[in-house]
């Protein structure tokens, strides 16, 4: 089972460059299944390149610091 210390680890790697761009992730879940849900807020609520910023920054990175995660969702 995946803690919600080590999201939280992973995300602090990612989390300053999404707030120089006035946003931030927040941790909602970890599923049974090792599917990670965050939530983005600030700037990047209805920004057109917050997908982008979800699979190609958030979800890398977690997948990178913990193998175990199957994937990364926006709630």
């Amino acid at each position: 089972m995946i803690s919600e210390e080590e999201v939280e680890d992973a995300l602090e790697k990612v989390r300053p460059s999404i707030q120089a761009d006035g946003g931030d992730v927040i941790l909602d879940e970890i599923t049974e299944d090792n599917v990670v849900k965050v939530k983005l807020v600030g700037a990047c609520v209805g920004c057109p390149m917050s997908t982008m910023t979800l699979k190609q920054g958030v979800e890398k990175v977690l997948e990178a610091n913990i193998p175990e995660v199957e994937g990364v969702e926006a709630v």
